[in-house]
């Protein structure tokens, strides 16, 4: 069996595919139109987001059996015209949450501590002592928007921190020893930090919005490691400048490229993320929250356990 590969990812996904019998070719350079045209030779895809798998992507791609996302999710795939083809679809939302995790951790503590404003301060010779007073995670009530691997790890991270922690998801009964989940009317009223958690789908797409945040009972902190469209940038600048707000952790962008690789999908720099970048009360990384050194073998590792898995090897 052919495995074509579309993107470079941890030596051990090829190494360990090939001991099982597979056979693997790389194209890390070529246009979708060049793939296109040659991708009726393979029996399998691994990807990341260099390009998303549509339909007539997919019409061509005659022998494929499966596709295996090494990332947490599969948006750049046509997941119902996948399935009405019979190609099994693979990703690894293990194999980086525990990266996730850390790093929302990360963001909220930088966020109280105002630990990024700080050190700017200071490498430009002032030290303001009181204009950094920090606030303290210890009692707070964290909410959790998306109760899967991601929530979960994070979850387990702020055991230690003497806060109550809860969920919303559409799913019922993701609750566990880590978690309470509550409905999304309890959540609104009680959480003092929101922390996004949620795949990319048409119903997360501009979730975060004005209605939505003035139904919240308390001004909170957002962190977002999520998907960058979750997130109206516009209303979330009008929720930080009247204090809805308090302040936001931001992995991810609305205007990131569908290959998240890039941040903008034109060279037009939209006014409001000027606006965002100026803000002191942000805190902005590019795309890097499971982005480890570990989560690199970990998301690798998971997907060759997974298609040995799938054809029982």
């Amino acid at each position: 069996m052919k495995i074509l590969h579309l993107d470079s990812n941890h030596p051990l996904l090829q190494e360990q595919l090939t001991a099982l019998g597979f056979t693997n070719h790389e194209d890390f350079t070529s246009s979708k139109e060049v793939v296109a045209e040659k991708i009726a030779n393979y029996d399998g895809l691994v990807i990341r987001s260099r390009f998303s798998i549509d339909a007539a992507f997919l019409d061509q791609a005659t022998r494929l059996q499966f596709i295996a996302r090494v990332g947490a999710g599969l948006e750049n795939i046509d997941i119902d015209y996948a399935a009405k083809k019979n190609i099994h679809l693979i990703a690894a939302p293990e194999g980086n949450s525990n990266a996730v995790g850390e790093h929302s951790l990360a963001l909220l503590l930088s966020l109280f501590n105002k630990i990024p404003v700080a050190n700017e301060q200071i490498r430009n010779g002032h030290w303001l002592r009181e204009d950094n007073r920090g606030v303290e995670l210890d009692g707070k009530t964290v909410g959790l928007i998306g109760y899967g691997n991601m929530g979960k790890a994070f979850a387990k991270k702020l055991r230690g921190f003497n806060v109550a922690v809860l969920c919303y998801d559409i799913q019922a009964g993701v609750g566990d020893a880590n978690c309470t989940q509550v409905s999304l009317e309890e959540f609104q009223k009680r959480v003092q930090i929101v922390s996004l958690h949620t795949p990319q789908t048409p119903s997360t797409e501009k979730m975060i919005c004005r209605n939505f945040i003035q139904g919240f009972t308390h001004p909170f902190w957002l962190i977002n490691t999520a998907r960058g469209k979750a997130v109206i940038t516009k209303d979330l600048l009008e929720a930080l400048e009247n204090k809805r707000i308090l302040g936001a952790g931001l992995d991810v962008l609305e205007y990131e490229k569908t290959s998240f690789e890039n941040l903008f999908s034109s060279k037009k720099i939209p006014t409001d993320f000027h606006k965002l970048v100026q803000s002191e009360k942000v805190i902005l990384s590019p795309h890097v929250a499971g982005w480890t050194v570990e989560s690199k073998q970990k998301l690798a590792q998971t997907i060759v356990s997974k298609i040995a898995a799938h054809y029982k090897l």
